[in-house]
């Protein structure tokens, strides 16, 4: 049975999770150089704990090398997503980000060959409605931008969390997560011929990192990465999947809650912002509310094929 405490470390860990953006923000090197340190140091932080706790490793080439690639993906996601944090604003990015329902209803079906669900795809519409809200009116380039990549950033989450799931059904969490963090710093690596020809100010690398950058780096591997990713896993012991989902889907709004008081970001978005955003939102809130319900009426209509199903009782 979840306690009370349970419940409060969740919404600490959450909390976290929306801080994330505004680290990336703080961190003033930019984001490749920032994703190449970030996943290096947590794989290394990850391995020290497999070899503390013996857990499993080496699980052959093949699941190896197919880890590493999901890595690649991460990093690809960490880089547009930061980027989005700084190109427009931490609230336009986390909006960004929510969009990644919209795209696990489209996704997940070609994956594992599911039903497409017909609630996923108005749900997913009410999102692209949300949006259309958003930037009916916009004409800045950064916030298009901004978003744009978030949205980006958002299907590459997307993917990697649906070929995460059949993973973690045979493979520790924790081995999972270093050989993708790994798979992450080497897609990163191989990535900055390109990034200092194309993207790079001054066309080289800037790992010039002021004092406060250690502090917020420290924060966002160590609790934001490492902490929040194994207490995630241990909460999930104890709270229901469904509880876990839905208290998830806060991330945006504590995220875009610590942008306003941080940032104050607040007077920086118009009032289309906050109605489309409102939208998009709500109807990441209630989607796992309509999936139990559905998933409950499924189970129930196998139970009892021959009775029409009135009430849950």
């Amino acid at each position: 049975m979840p306690r009370l405490r349970d419940f409060i470390e969740l919404h600490f860990v959450i909390l976290l999770w929306g801080f994330t953006a505004i680290l990336g923000k703080l961190i003033t090197i930019p984001a490749v150089e920032l994703v190449a340190i970030r996943t290096l140091i947590t794989a290394l932080a990850l391995a020290l704990i497999i070899y503390k706790t013996k857990a499993a490793f080496w699980l052959g080439r093949s699941i190896g090398l197919k880890m590493l690639g999901v890595g690649f993906l991460i990093a690809a996601h960490w880089i547009l997503f930061f980027a989005a944090a700084r190109v427009a604003s931490v609230s336009i990015c986390l909006i960004g980000m929510a969009t990644c329902s919209l795209w696990t209803s489209f996704l997940e079906p070609l994956f594992t060959k599911k039903k497409i669900k017909p609630y996923e795809v108005f749900l997913a519409l009410l999102i692209i409605f949300g949006l259309y809200i958003i930037f009916r009116n916009e004409t800045d380039f950064n916030s298009v931008l901004g978003i744009t990549m978030a949205i980006g950033s958002a299907l590459l989450a997307s993917i990697f969390t649906i070929i995460n799931a059949n993973l973690v059904k045979k493979i520790p969490s924790t081995t999972i997560t270093c050989y993708e963090m790994g798979g992450a710093f080497l897609g990163t690596i191989l990535f900055f011929p390109i990034y200092i020809l194309y993207f790079a100010e001054g066309n080289q690398l800037n790992f010039s990192m002021v004092p406060m950058d250690w502090v917020y780096m420290a924060v966002l591997i160590l609790a934001c990465t490492v902490y929040a990713y194994t207490a995630g896993v241990r909460l999930m012991q104890r709270i229901s999947a469904f509880t876990m989902n839905l208290t998830v889907n806060l991330e945006p709004v504590y995220g875009i809650i610590l942008a306003i008081f941080i940032f104050n970001e607040g007077s920086q978005l118009s009032s289309e912002f906050y109605v489309g955003a409102s939208i998009i939102l709500i109807s990441v809130f209630i989607y796992p509310v309509i999936n139990t319900v559905a998933e409950r009426r499924k189970k129930l209509q196998k139970a009892f094929p021959d009775e029409p199903i009135l009430r849950k009782d």
